[in-house]
């Protein structure tokens, strides 16, 4: 298979390897692709460790590159994860927030290696692109979460 033209380069401390199986794990389309080693010592590390990691969530091609603390995560950058109920969503959510990551606002959520997630059911995202008062009382109900419940979002849709 050729290399893919476009590869999201995720910046890790030292663990993009525990990353990239995390992820493989927990999403589905999702896997660990290659480990690469340093040749030779580098600022962080030293020849023989883990250096890059090709890995793919949810069917995008990732590189996890172990360069130290230097360059953190903020939420500039995040994955967005489409889901279909409930049940998906808090599988997501506890999964990421379960394994050491923290809550946020409004479905947004952050893993352990810093990396951040917008757990986001369809239904808030169907009634955002509906305009309108609907989308209005769908993103009011949203402004009070953390975690998105679709049974609230739902009720807002409705009115």
């Amino acid at each position: 298979m050729p290399a893919a033209r476009n590869t999201i380069c995720l910046w890790f401390d030292s663990d993009a390897e525990g990353a990239a199986h995390f992820y493989a794990k927990t999403f589905p389309e999702s896997s660990v692709d290659a480990v690469h080693t340093a040749p030779g010592d580098f600022p962080g590390g030293k020849k023989g460790q883990v250096l890059t990691v090709q890995f793919t969530v949810m069917g995008i091609p990732c590189l996890g590159l172990n360069g130290g603390p230097i360059f953190p995560h903020t939420e500039a950058f995040s994955f967005q994860v489409a889901t279909d109920d409930q049940a998906e969503t808090d599988r997501y959510w506890n999964a990421i927030v379960g394994n050491g990551g923290k809550e946020s606002a409004c479905g947004w959520c952050s893993d352990r290696w810093g990396i951040h997630w917008q757990i986001t059911p369809r239904v808030l995202t169907e009634a955002m692109a509906a305009g309108g008062a609907v989308a209005e009382r769908a993103f009011a109900a949203m402004m009070e979460m953390r975690k998105i419940d679709v049974a609230r979002i739902e009720a807002a849709v409705n009115g």
